[in-house]
């Protein structure tokens, strides 16, 4: 079964069920300041998990892309991806364990579906703890679907258990499928979520019944949800008996473009194999980001650096393959004629993805040359003084201020008989990695982390200023971003010029006249076509049929939106732009206040 075949025979089992179709989200999240990239399938759809009303129903099912970078070292073993698609299913208050379980069983084993072999499924559920008990409900379902005790495992919090998205929130247990390989036992204690890959995790049912309280105790959620995640990549791999998901039709064609640029195999020596791995992962992850619509550039900060830090690991190890500088484009090439048909924004927006890519080359092999000679001037002065080891925490801020690979050091280093002292490194990096994943952990998990009053009359005030600069700029302006917080928002949209002042004040008269005019802000649900006939302004990523809300703000405003709003335009306060400038080539950037 090939990738596409898996995508369409899910989402036409579960609108078998009663589910709505709906569209994949873009990877950049909608106004929430609180994550850099989609991470999963649900991440959009916090809001309705915890209450909101969707336009599309109970019942939801899509096929997410998603972005993660949180295991980025891993990138190059078997199954670690940054970029992966994810499958899922939702019900917002509607069925539960019993129906999601055997849904589950039932696509993975029938010869309908997958026809995964029973004796092939292992599960796991959560073992309980002083809080909230032992997950028997689910273990009494999956023996009654015919898995036995022996392949259930109880594990804990830390493996089976979907915490909330801040202190607290929804949060539940979840139930996880894995598929044995059959490959050996690497011991006695060899279990589902084992390291030696002889259990491959394909599908995940979470159950958001608990609300966790301040206290750290849990109460029981008004509405209990399902929230489920079946990954494309990995279950493709077992679907055609690969044991990698590098073998699959979704990154041959990549691994071919490398092998054209270089005389390497992939099925070469292990380091080869993980630097064709590392390139071809960190390639299509920078293809789907720079091909969003709401794309960014490489950058310093946020997500901007997280693009910068996956194109320069790539150049990295391109390099140790031998590929020539201006490598990246037709590896590119191959991601977006593998995947347009599915993602059709990749080809809309080829252009932007293959010079982003070249330019970012170039500004690395200018990063590797300032690098090199701050190693040089290092080196000289080592020498002066006979020493033969260079520190840990040098070498790291070469890495880490510079940019500069410890592989580079390390050669250089070598030819000049020096060592490098990693524990010395390795202790630097392990800090820099744990206050990267307490900013991380502080971010995910989830859609708009902020409700307040102040964030909700902010995100109002986009609609208004969305509005208002196509009135002033002409109807080209389409939002591309936002990031909102309770004290200020900030709004990217498509424009090529700078503003003048004179247009920033026409903007803000334009946007207060709107809210001393104290319009009524209306919702209302209707499909993509029926928002588009009423003129609603949106990207429109939304497939055809799709229900969605449109939010009206009297005879001013009409916009596809899923967020938090005002009741009326007037309890907003006074609008002020604070500042106007670029945000990416054809972008600019506007930050401003309400007082």
């Amino acid at each position: 079964m090939t990738a596409d075949q898996l995508r369409e025979l899910y989402l036409k089992f579960f609108a078998s069920k009663g589910h709505a179709v709906i569209s994949s989200a873009s990877l950049i999240p909608e106004n929430d300041p609180t994550v850099l990239f989609t991470t999963a399938g649900m991440h959009p759809l916090v809001p309705y998990l915890v209450g909101e009303p969707h336009p599309s129903g109970t019942r939801l099912c899509n096929c997410q892309k998603c972005v993660r970078t949180g295991d980025i070292e891993a990138v190059g073993d078997p199954s670690h991806l940054t970029f992966f698609e994810m499958l899922g299913n939702w019900s917002l208050g509607d069925y539960f364990k019993e129906e999601a379980i055997s849904w589950s069983y039932e696509f993975l084993t029938s010869p309908d579906y997958l026809g995964f072999d029973p004796s092939r499924l292992s599960v796991t559920i959560f073992e309980g703890n002083e809080v909230v008990p032992c997950d028997d409900e689910s273990r009494a379902i999956w023996n009654r679907l015919g898995i036995p005790d022996e392949r259930i495992f109880a594990l804990p919090i830390e493996d089976n258990w979907w915490g909330p998205a801040g202190q607290t929130g929804p949060c539940g247990p979840d139930t996880e499928m894995f598929i044995d390989t059959g490959k050996a036992a690497c011991g006695p204690d060899c279990r589902p979520g084992c390291s030696c890959g002889r259990f491959f995790e394909v599908w995940n049912d979470v159950f958001m019944q608990y609300d966790k309280q301040a206290d750290g105790t849990y109460a029981k959620l008004k509405q209990a949800n399902v929230d489920t995640g079946m990954g494309v990549e990995r279950t493709v791999a077992m679907l055609q008996g690969k044991s990698t998901v590098f073998e699959t039709e979704l990154f041959t064609p990549i691994l071919a473009a490398i092998e054209a640029g270089c005389n390497k195999q992939f099925d070469g020596d292990p380091e080869t194999q993980h630097a064709f791995r590392v390139v071809a992962d960190h390639l299509r992850s920078s293809v789907f980001i720079l091909g969003d619509d709401r794309g960014v550039r490489p950058g310093n900060l946020g997500q901007g650096y997280v693009l910068r830090r996956l194109i320069r690991r790539a150049v990295r190890y391109a390099k140790q393959l031998g590929l020539d500088e201006g490598f990246a484009a037709p590896i590119a090439e191959a991601v977006i004629a593998n995947y347009s048909h599915v993602y059709p924004e990749l080809k809309r927006n080829r252009g932007h993805i293959l010079s982003e890519l070249m330019d970012e080359e170039k500004r690395f092999a200018k990063t590797l040359t300032r690098g090199m000679a701050e190693l040089e001037k290092v080196l000289e002065r080592m020498a002066e003084h006979n020493q033969t080891t260079l520190a840990g925490r040098v070498a790291f801020n070469l890495y880490d201020t510079c940019g500069f690979p410890l592989e580079f050091t390390e050669e250089i280093c070598n030819e000049r008989g020096v060592t490098i002292d990693r524990a010395g490194f390795d202790k630097a990096f392990a800090k820099h990695k744990e206050v990267s994943k307490q900013g991380s952990d502080k971010a995910f998990k989830g859609g708009l982390a902020d409700a307040s009053v102040q964030t909700t009359r902010l995100h109002s005030a986009t609609h208004l200023l969305h509005k208002a600069l196509q009135m002033v700029l002409g109807d080209h302006v389409q939002q591309r971003g936002s990031n909102i917080t309770a004290e200020r928002l900030r709004f990217d949209f498509s424009h090529p010029d700078k503003m003048t002042q004179e247009q920033l004040a026409e903007v803000e008269k334009l946007v207060n006249g709107a809210i001393e005019k104290d319009f009524p802000v209306t919702m209302e649900p209707m499909t993509i076509e029926q928002a588009r006939e009423a003129g609603a302004m949106a990207l429109f990523e939304a497939k055809y049929g799709e229900q969605v809300k449109v939010y009206t703000m009297g005879d001013f405003s009409k916009e596809v939106c899923g967020g938090p709003h005002v009741g009326r335009t007037g309890e907003l306060g006074h609008f002020r732009i604070q500042k106007e400038g670029s945000s990416s080539a054809g972008v600019r950037r506007i930050k401003a206040v309400l007082e």
